[in-house]
């Protein structure tokens, strides 16, 4: 679908300085209410932009567009929205922390498009980094929150993956070759044991593993940004720590328990990038929150809609928890 670009003159940055000339790529589907307050906000995720989620949008679907205003926002790095391939800054692109990331979607809905509050928010993986930081950062605006297969603090087992992403996607000069290794390296985290020992990736027409390696994983790496773009991506990945945020003295505890929105956990039980027992831990942190974990075999991948079965799990979660009432502590905090 058609998106739009937001222009943002100068945006303070967590880590010091200014990102110039910024802008974002979004996606708008569904109408704002006149009072701005039935908005529903899909960060996007590593390499994904405005039309990631779109499998949840629409009338009739879990985001239903009959009801609801919903925001796909692009993260920095993702080639639409400010990234090295596209700023003036080039090889020298700052540091974007999800803070970052989220003081400039803010700055997007408030100023830019007259929204007031934010029915939802959601996000699958990096997406699901920055549905936390927004409860966080803006707790009287954020009525719900439901980060899919994603956590509040990047943990030590994941940063192995990104060290290992980062130099695939550096090798070679950022060329080809460093993409297609790129993809082979996310393919071993993104799904389980059993998806693998079961040659699950049938069910998505692939005859054999390297087939479903070439054609689906070196070819999302290869169809995507740029390699800068993604390292970019990856930085902001490696920073996702809601205790970073101003005020909390770098304590992600106090920052998950000041979460006044209503929320539910959504990790797949057999995903290898983030563990459901740190969002367990964070579920326990949190005044309102419920954990639903998505069941099967496909692991990471799980919470994109990878299959009918998840997106049904993901997608009646989400209806669920619109139904839902806002916590008399977010209404106050409003």
């Amino acid at each position: 679908m058609d998106h739009q670009v937001c222009e943002i003159d100068a945006l303070p940055l967590l880590g010091g300085g200014t990102l110039t000339g910024a802008r974002i790529g979004y996606a708008v589907q569904g109408s704002l209410d006149p009072d701005g307050r039935n908005a529903v906000l899909c960060p996007s995720f590593f390499g994904g932009d405005h039309t990631g989620y779109d499998w949840l949008i629409g009338e009739g679907r879990p985001l239903d567009t009959a009801r609801y205003c919903v925001i796909t926002a692009g993260l920095f790095g993702n080639g639409v929205s400010s990234s090295p391939s596209n700023h003036p800054s080039g090889a020298d692109f700052p540091l974007i922390t999800p803070q970052d990331n989220v003081a400039a979607q803010h700055r997007l809905l408030t100023e830019h498009l007259g929204v007031r509050e934010l029915a939802l928010v959601t996000g699958w993986s990096m997406g699901a980094a920055h549905t936390y930081q927004w409860a966080v950062s803006h707790p009287g605006m954020v009525r719900r929150i439901a980060p899919v297969c994603g956590s509040a603090v990047t943990s030590e087992h994941n940063r192995v993956f990104l060290t290992g992403l980062a130099a695939a996607l550096a090798a070679d000069g950022g060329a080809e070759r460093g993409q297609r290794a790129a993809g082979r390296v996310f393919a071993g985290w993104a799904a389980s044991h059993p998806f693998w020992a079961g040659r699950a990736y049938r069910d998505i027409g692939f005859a054999d593993r390297e087939g479903y390696l070439a054609g689906f994983w070196e070819q999302f790496f290869l169809a995507g940004p740029a390699a800068a773009d993604l390292l970019a991506m990856v930085r902001t990945w490696e920073h996702a720590d809601v205790g970073a945020t101003p005020g909390y003295g770098g304590s992600a505890d106090a920052a998950l328990s000041s979460v006044t929105a209503e929320a539910v956990l959504l990790p797949a039980a057999l995903d290898q990038c983030f563990a459901v027992s740190d969002e367990e831990r964070a579920a326990g942190l949190m005044p309102h929150t419920a954990l639903e974990v998505i069941p099967g075999v496909w692991g990471h991948l799980a919470g994109a809609g990878a299959n009918p079965a998840d997106r049904e799990f993901v997608g009646g979660a989400l209806r669920a928890l619109l139904a839902r009432q806002p916590s008399a502590d977010a209404v106050r905090a409003g």
